[in-house]
Parts: structure tokens; C-alpha cells; sequence
């Protein structure tokens, strides 16, 4: 029996002046938690990187890809065990340059896959971060839909190619809600399961000036068991409350709300 525990988190790690104390108090609940894993999305520059690898002493490896001013796709991952292998692989259509998109597209997002061996058995996370649909609107066919749907498509391809005998974790910021048609045609399409289902509580909380119709469930992890293999999972929604960052300062530790994936395999 393999047992193994991920936490996945947009962690929102935009500069502005609460940053480095959130991230720190991130570090604080990391270092608490029992996840064999960790993967963070929206790390934004590299001295955030730098903060959360060594603030969180107890994960004593991590993974990135190389980037301009941070880790590619803002993709951090962490571990508790040695990582065997690394691969960045760049989404084909990351949008328009003349749109909100741009952002997307300087970050260049795509998908960092990690391979790990525990307890003999290979697991690989697949930690992404898709692009943003600034419409809000996910059933016309507009050009943000357009690209998460091709995003979700290039997802798929990975997920199908990796090694039958392996564990598959998928995870992250998907900006694509659960019930939407994208999701249920990437699900089919990948062979992954969604152990959360048809949960309908949002993973992301709208910033002030955001509407409120934003507050949708949009991040997961997904899974795919070895072959032959019985496989358990259950997913629960972690980072709800608010934290102390000073002795004067509360706050959440980011616009989205983590996840704690726990995996059981026989």
C-alpha cells in the first residue's frame, strides 16, 4: 500500500505590500502540514521563490523551471522526498499579445511535471496554471475559451503518455469551472478522475472590484491510478481562514483556497 499526500495552492504571489508576510505565514502552515508534496501556483518573481524554498525548511527539495523575473508558469513545486526527474512542457496557445493575456503569455505558462519513487511506487505530478478567462464566460466561443481549450487539449496529450504503472496527479489553477463543458471534455479526454466530483464550493475569492459571479470552483487534483492497482483518493479544501501575518495583521493567504489531496494505492 502507497499513501501519499499533496497539497496544491494558487498562492498569489503578485508583488504588493502584504506579499512577503503572507507567503511567510504560507511557509508556517507548509511546514505544519503533513503533505508529501506541495505545488504552488502564481509564484511571480523569483525572490518569492526564494522565500518560500527556504521558509519551508522541512521540504527539502523543489523544482522549477528557469525564467525571466520568475519560476515559468509561476510553477513552484516542493517535496519531502527526492525528486527523480523534471520536464517543463509550454502550453502551444497561451492567447492574444494585444489582450488582458499578455500576462499570461510573459509568464509562459505551461505545465511542470515531476517524478518521484515512493515506497517503490512512481508517482508523477503534473502542477499547472492555465490561463485566465477574463470574460467569465466559458460556453460562447470566445477567444479565452478558445485558448483554454487548447490548453486543456495539450493537458490531456501529457497526461495520456505517462507511464501506465505510474500514479498521475493533475493539479492546480485551472480557470475552467467543474461544471462547465471544457471540464467534463478534459476529464473524458485525459482518462483523470476528479475526486471532488460535482462539489460546487468555490476555490477562488474574488478581490475586491472582481464580481462576485467569479466565485467559482476552479482549482483541482485530479488523479490516475497505476494500472491494475486499487486506488482511494479524497480531496478537501484547505486555507478558508484568516491568518495572523503580524501581531496587528490578519488576512487570508490568498485570493484561492488550497486543496489537500490524499491518495491511497494497492
Amino acid at each position: 500500500m502507497t499513501e501519499f499526500t499533496l497539497i496544491t495552492f494558487n498562492c498569489f504571489g503578485i508583488p504588493g505590500p502584504l506579499t512577503q508576510r503572507r507567503l511567510a505565514a504560507l511557509a508556517t502552515a507548509l511546514n505544519a502540514s503533513d503533505a508529501t508534496v506541495v505545488c504552488l501556483q502564481e509564484v511571480q518573481a523569483h525572490p518569492y521563490r526564494w522565500q518560500l524554498t527556504q521558509g519551508c525548511r522541512t521540504f527539502l527539495h523543489s523544482a522549477f523551471e528557469p525564467h525571466l523575473h520568475a519560476p515559468k508558469g509561476g510553477l513552484l513545486t516542493l517535496a519531502r522526498t527526492p525528486i527523480d526527474a523534471v520536464n517543463f512542457t509550454d502550453y502551444h496557445d497561451r492567447g492574444q499579445w494585444y489582450t488582458p493575456a499578455i500576462a499570461d503569455i510573459t509568464l509562459g505558462k505551461g505545465v511542470l511535471r515531476t517524478r518521484f519513487t515512493i515506497d517503490g511506487q512512481p508517482v508523477i505530478v503534473l502542477n499547472t496554471h492555465l490561463s485566465a478567462n477574463y470574460r467569465g464566460d466559458w460556453i460562447s466561443d470566445n477567444g479565452y475559451a478558445r485558448t483554454e481549450r487548447r490548453q486543456l487539449q495539450q493537458l490531456a496529450e501529457i497526461v495520456r503518455v505517462q507511464p501506465f504503472n505510474a500514479l498521475v496527479i493533475v493539479c492546480g489553477d485551472f480557470n475552467v469551472p467543474r461544471d462547465s463543458a471544457l471540464f467534463r471534455e478534459f476529464l473524458l479526454a485525459s482518462g483523470l478522475r476528479d475526486p471532488m466530483n460535482e462539489d460546487t464550493r468555490a476555490t477562488y475569492r474574488p478581490l475586491p472590484g472582481i464580481p462576485a459571479r467569479f466565485a467559482l470552483p476552479i482549482d483541482f487534483a485530479l488523479v490516475r491510478g497505476p494500472e491494475g492497482a486499487t486506488l482511494a483518493a479524497e480531496t478537501q479544501i484547505i486555507f478558508g481562514e484568516r491568518v495572523m501575518f503580524t501581531p496587528t495583521a490578519q488576512g487570508y493567504l490568498s485570493d484561492h483556497l488550497g486543496l489537500k489531496l490524499q491518495v491511497r494505492v494497492g
